[in-house]
């Protein structure tokens, strides 16, 4: 099996700092070997929001995008595991759930798709240990009209 990081390379990919609260909560909690993860939205690599993930699935924000701005989601929901637990190559038994939120107007029914940016990169990370149970609803808003946010529980060693 190739490492965490090795996959990330392979796909152009690295994992960005975790990002810091900007309200009263936690990025992430562990409470025996769970690690729940606070909503992640779609920063991208610089710390910002691209203008190309802000706004409305079925408006604004194309499904191509939806599903990049869903990519960017779960490299930060894996920032936030890393820091909880140091290795995601040895501290990761499995990512047991992801819940996804997709800010679309309400007559956009492409949801599942735009969620599969997250599934899928999930997956291409971890492997086996990426596949999860899911959870994917349309929401009128998002924090800082984020197009998408992504939460998620993983079994830590």
């Amino acid at each position: 099996m190739n490492s965490v990081k090795e996959r990330l390379e392979a796909l152009g990919l690295k994992l960005p700092k975790a990002a810091a609260p900007v309200a009263n909560y936690v990025p992430y909690l562990r409470t025996g070997n769970l690690v729940v993860i606070s909503g992640q939205i779609c920063f991208g690599p610089d710390g910002t929001l691209d203008p190309a993930h802000k706004g409305k699935l079925g408006a604004e924000v194309s499904a191509e995008q939806g599903v990049a701005a869903a990519r960017l989601c779960a490299l930060n929901v894996l920032a936030q595991v890393q820091a909880a637990v140091g290795d995601l190559d040895h501290g990761v038994v499995q990512c047991v759930r992801l819940g996804g939120f997709i800010n679309a107007v309400p007559t956009f029914a492409g949801l599942a798709p735009i969620m599969n940016g997250a599934s899928d990169l999930m997956v291409a990370i971890l492997g086996d240990r990426g596949r999860h149970a899911r959870s994917t609803v349309g929401v009128a808003e998002l924090p800082l009209d984020a197009a998408v946010e992504v939460e998620a529980m993983f079994e830590v060693a």
